[in-house]
């Protein structure tokens, strides 16, 4: 799924969709922290900050 044009909520419904239902807390708030991470990153990239990502 392209979350490119997804609100941060949508994506968090998304993510909640496609988890087991025996998935804890704790591994629904990883799940959250990597996406989180990943959208930082994808921000940075779109600014020209990649050179700053791979020091």
């Amino acid at each position: 799924m392209n979350t490119a044009n997804m609100s941060s909520k949508d994506i968090i419904k998304d993510l909640l969709l496609r988890l087991p239902d025996e998935v804890s807390l704790h591994q629904i708030t990883q799940e959250i922290e990597f996406i989180a991470a990943v959208r930082q990153g994808m921000v940075g990239l779109d600014r020209g900050k990649a050179s700053q990502l791979s020091k």
